[in-house]
């Protein structure tokens, strides 16, 4: 699509003319079929200018300075976002009128997987540059409608509440008694959302019916993975901007079943915690929840991750909880611990081609970025061993980078060492493990000469987060 318009039609047309549920353009009021039980309804649509809204000049500039922000890669086009302004300036009437009249098709999303823990990968779909600009433009109408009918207990993706708010409404009703809990795990969320219950429950509150089939177009918009085209017929693409907003619709009628039947809970997109008195009633809830989330949601729950017991060690959001007299206290996960060394070590390889300078800079933004995410746990006594590990890891690194003889017998002299130690460890052939944990290399290269070369460490960082 580079340097022209984007596709009004797509390869899934033919596809589209058999199947669809949106009508190919607007002519009095728009339709779409929606399900009521087991039986489809066709409901009937009355117009109102929520879709001039979205495609008002103030909006759309809105948006557009959003998804420059965000340097996010190309779609299947290969347009970059450095490129979006050139092409809305030669296209934005054309791209403008598509939408009004119906006859804009969005562009399949480009499939990408990203690493997860366990080796697992997550399926992102990256859609085009002017598609997520399309796509921004509707989540900052359609959020301040919908923030309205969103619960108090859910805080995923939502303007003005964070993970630190739902981790420390947890810590309040872990305190006030409710110490057992129902961690729930939904199989594979993006990729099992029916369409027909999404488009419903959108229906209810949105009644521009072209603001509906907009949406439905981009559900059914399909996958592109290489040169194969894949057909979504359930499923909304995780990574684009309407994704979440799409997601807290679906999950908000979990919320409401929720708080229908009095259960303290935190949700954040869709990770969720149900709070009980006892494990009895962790498990009858879980049990009945699941049913509800299977039956009236068509989503799919992993039973064997879904687990239910004390609350301590519990996995939420990176965090797990712990009770120390009487009161809720957030410790950092072993897994999340996990992750941070793995981080490490990638940085601190003795081997991944870094100068000082890089080396120096991603360990700042890294360390400071965890460390600002898991300020709100007790966690300086590890820390304070992490970082030993941590500045072995970089006595390492700098041994490696003196290299010659030479350049390792003046360095060392430099660190005060005299000149007849420095001289017999310049030319030790002992391995770097074993070097970075001698008396020499810990005394040439201690704490404060780390520190006034610039190198970040674990506690200082946090020291300076927390005070």
């Amino acid at each position: 699509m580079r340097g022209r318009m984007q596709k009004i039609s797509t390869i899934s047309d033919s596809w589209h003319e058999k199947n669809r549920t949106e009508s190919e353009c607007y002519r009095g009021v728009q339709t779409f079929i929606g399900i009521t039980e087991n039986n489809l309804t066709e409901v009937q649509f009355t117009q109102d200018n929520l879709l001039e809204q979205i495609l008002s000049p103030h909006n759309l500039n809105k948006a557009y300075k959003q998804v420059i922000s965000n340097h996010g890669s190309g779609g299947i086009d290969g347009m970059e976002t450095d490129e979006l302004l050139p092409w809305l300036q030669n296209n934005r009437e054309e791209l403008l009128t598509s939408i009004s009249q119906g006859t804009y098709r969005p562009n399949p999303v480009l499939r990408v997987a990203i690493p997860k823990e366990a080796g697992k990968k997550r399926q992102l779909g990256i859609p085009t540059v002017v598609d997520r600009l399309v796509q921004q433009s509707l989540s900052q109408i359609l959020t301040p409608l919908y923030e309205r009918e969103f619960s108090d207990s859910s805080y995923g993706f939502r303007p003005r509440r964070s993970c630190h708010d739902a981790l420390k409404q947890s810590q309040t009703y872990i305190t006030s008694g409710y110490k057992y809990a129902v961690e729930l795990d939904l199989e594979k969320f993006f990729d099992t959302v029916n369409h027909s219950r999404l488009i419903e429950l959108l229906s209810k509150r949105i009644t521009d019916g072209r603001v509906i089939s907009l949406i439905h177009k981009y559900l059914l918009a399909g996958i592109q993975t290489g040169y194969k085209f894949e057909y979504s017929l359930s499923g909304v693409p995780q990574g684009g901007p309407l994704s979440p907003l799409l997601r807290n619709i679906m999950l908000n009628e979990l919320d409401k079943e929720l708080e229908r039947r009095v259960h303290p809970f935190v949700r954040y997109a869709d990770d969720c915690l149900i709070f009980c008195k006892s494990k009895r009633a962790a498990e009858r809830t879980k049990e009945s929840i699941i049913r509800f989330i299977e039956e009236k949601l068509y989503l799919r729950v992993n039973k064997e991750k879904t687990s239910v017991g004390y609350v301590r060690g519990m996995k939420f959001l990176g965090y797990s909880f712990y009770v120390k007299s009487g009161e809720c206290r957030l410790s950092v996960h072993p897994k999340s611990y996990g992750q941070l060394k793995t981080r490490l070590k990638e940085l601190t390889g003795r081997s991944n081609g870094m100068g000082y300078e890089k080396r120096k800079s991603s360990l700042r933004l890294f360390i400071r970025g965890w460390l600002e995410y898991f300020k709100l746990a007790d966690m300086r006594n590890r820390l304070q061993k992490l970082d030993e590990w941590y500045r072995c890891r970089l006595r390492m690194c700098i041994w490696k980078c003196w290299k010659k003889v030479k350049t390792r017998f003046n360095n060392l002299c430099r660190c005060g060492i005299d000149k007849g130690k420095a001289w017999e460890w310049a030319n030790t052939r002992k391995g770097y493990c074993h070097i970075s944990h001698s008396y020499i290399l810990t005394r040439a290269l201690n704490n404060d000469n780390l520190r006034r070369a610039n190198y970040p460490f674990l506690m200082d960082c946090y020291r300076k987060i927390v005070s």
